[in-house]
């Protein structure tokens, strides 16, 4: 859930660019987002998703997620910056992503903690090593939503 506060401190940080008219600036922050996005979506769906499928627990909704997930894939894809509706394609992508991580954080995420057993808890971890977060990395964001700077 680390990550999602992140995420959405980054979509924020999107929107205060757009709501500029920084161009440059939004997609730079963009970039970013969607870097941080696919890293956490391929450590959330090989970690809780695949342990939740594993038990054969909520089937349904992992399916309607990991759709969600391909949905903002192409969303993305399709975004090109000279079109005329650019910011307003962007600012429906985070609300529907800001949607997307409640859904996460007020129920698949919650009901996990008491439903994973050990076996399910190893899977999530092997996700985790296999692919560590990007709040890790020495270029994580900070408070305003850039690099961190470490020793100059």
């Amino acid at each position: 859930m680390d990550e999602h506060s992140a995420l959405m401190d980054e979509a924020h940080h999107v929107r205060q660019a757009l709501s500029t008219g920084d161009q440059t600036l939004a997609m730079a922050r963009i970039a970013r987002l969607v870097g941080h996005l696919e890293r956490h979506v391929g450590r959330e769906e090989a970690g809780i998703f695949s342990a939740l499928r594993d038990k054969g627990e909520f089937l349904e909704e992992l399916t309607e997620l990991e759709a969600e997930h391909r949905q903002f894939d192409q969303t993305i894809t399709a975004l090109n910056s000279r079109d005329p509706d650019f910011a307003d394609r962007v600012i429906r992508l985070l609300d529907d992503l800001g949607e997307h991580v409640e859904r996460e954080d007020l129920g698949i995420f919650p009901v996990s903690v008491v439903s994973l057993g050990a076996a399910g808890w190893q899977v999530v971890d092997r996700a985790r090593t296999e692919s560590p977060s990007f709040l890790l990395d020495p270029s994580a964001p900070d408070v305003l939503g850039e690099p961190a700077r470490g020793p100059v």
